[in-house]
């Protein structure tokens, strides 16, 4: 005979651990993201999920300035950011810093998330190198988590190595979705990202776009149902639409 199990034994037993998605409120302080360093899709997803976390707090209207941190090999190897390709409500309030090596880079992301006149903090390190070890990423968890300024560090080109971050993303260039009005225009920036570490979430893969600053889950449109705008317009001959039907 099976005895049931007792109702404290149930409630002991862990819960099921939620499934990620864009809006969360509850978003961790120190997040990393893997990328390859020749696509931006690293620094581009640590933006949006950064854009993602401020909205679903309530801070989605915050003027505070955004720390954004780039070691030397960061820089020679993915640019810097771009003013006019970032978006219109950051582009004037972006702090920006070139730090010549790693340590130089730690130190100042560390600082600014001391600062709680920050929105948030982004940083840039290339490689594996020995200052980012795991004590000095969980001087990072600590101090973004005392003072409450969430902090991304997209690794670029990095294997990934011990951590004390409680969200880690692979992320790499996805195609995006065609153009709403313009099949050959670019479409929304897409991602494929990986989260294949996180403490109050399941491993999992989407595939996530930036919809007009919203993140969201990209879905490929449904070519059955959808109308095909681009044929909507047909040449009428030198001749009105109105001329084509009295003809």
């Amino acid at each position: 005979m099976f005895s049931k199990p007792s109702p404290a034994r149930v409630l002991s037993r862990p819960l099921p651990e939620p499934r990620w998605r864009p809006g969360l409120t509850a978003q961790p302080f120190h997040s990393e993201v893997f990328a390859p360093a020749n696509e931006a899709s690293g620094a581009g997803l640590a933006l949006a999920l950064a854009r993602d976390a401020l909205a679903a707090s309530g801070e989605g209207e915050d003027a505070r300035q955004v720390l954004w941190v780039q070691d030397r090999a960061a820089i020679r190897k993915g640019g810097r950011p771009c003013l006019a390709g970032l978006p219109p409500d950051l582009a004037h309030r972006l702090i920006h810093v070139a730090a010549a090596t790693p340590e130089d880079a730690l130190f100042a992301l560390e600082e600014g998330l001391k600062c709680r006149d920050l929105a948030c903090v982004i940083g840039e390190i290339a490689g594996n190198p020995r200052a980012l070890s795991f004590t000095a990423s969980r001087r990072l968890s600590l101090t973004a988590e005392k003072h409450g300024v969430r902090l991304w560090v997209v690794r670029l080109d990095a294997a990934p190595d011990l951590s004390s971050a409680r969200m880690r993303w692979q992320a790499r260039a996805a195609p995006s979705a065609p153009g709403r009005w313009d099949a050959a225009a670019p479409g929304p920036a897409t991602w494929h990202a990986e989260l294949f570490r996180a403490r109050a979430h399941a491993p999992g893969q989407w595939s996530l776009s930036d919809d007009a600053g919203t993140l969201r889950l990209a879905s490929e449109p449904d070519l059955d149902t959808a109308p095909d705008l681009v044929h909507l317009a047909r040449p009428t001959v030198g001749r009105s639409l109105a001329a084509r039907v009295h003809a």
